[in-house]
């Protein structure tokens, strides 16, 4: 039994990712859309894919108590994609970031799964500043961070990047 909480929504269980997801990790991180818009991880087997949950989500689990998420249909068991928060090199504040499986996108669940991290990030862990970078021509990306209420605020550049990134922001108001 993990010492993290997961959450559920409607549809979904978002539960944090732990080595037994290495294989649904090693596909996901092999996506053309994974490659194209994060970056190739050099996640080429399994046993890649479990010493990526090792040494870079578990981590940031342990430290801030948030992290990767895996995304799981309620209905069936299917994992679909993963969602989280992430205290990413180089960008103040906390990202929030999404991905999918090609066959379990245009379903809503990055919607569904993204608004409840979002909440969760300002209810359960505090933060009142979220943030989420982009490609620039990540339309779909874009219209998702848009719907969550973040909003465009510039261009970024990462540290070891070439490429500029959108920056957008959702600041929580006081409760």
């Amino acid at each position: 039994m993990s010492p993290y909480k997961s959450f559920e929504t409607e549809r979904l269980i978002i539960r944090p990712t732990s080595e037994e997801d290495a294989p649904f990790i090693f596909e996901l991180l092999n996506t053309p859309k994974w490659i194209e818009y994060i970056g190739d991880r050099n996640v080429k087997s399994v046993a890649d894919a479990k010493d990526y949950i090792r040494t870079k989500i578990q981590p940031q689990l342990e430290k801030l108590g948030y992290s990767n998420y895996t995304i799981i249909r309620k209905a069936d068991g299917v994992k679909l994609g993963v969602c989280g928060l992430y205290d990413r090199e180089g960008l103040e504040g906390i990202d929030i970031g999404f991905a999918f499986l090609p066959e379990h996108e245009r379903n809503g669940y990055a919607f569904e799964s993204a608004n409840e991290i979002k909440r969760v990030g300002v209810e359960e862990f505090g933060i009142s500043q979220i943030r989420a970078i982009t490609t620039k021509d990540n339309i779909a990306s874009q219209k998702l961070l848009e719907r969550l209420g973040l909003q465009f605020k510039k261009m970024v550049l990462l540290p070891n990047e070439d490429e500029e990134l959108l920056l957008y922001e959702f600041v929580a108001k006081p409760s």
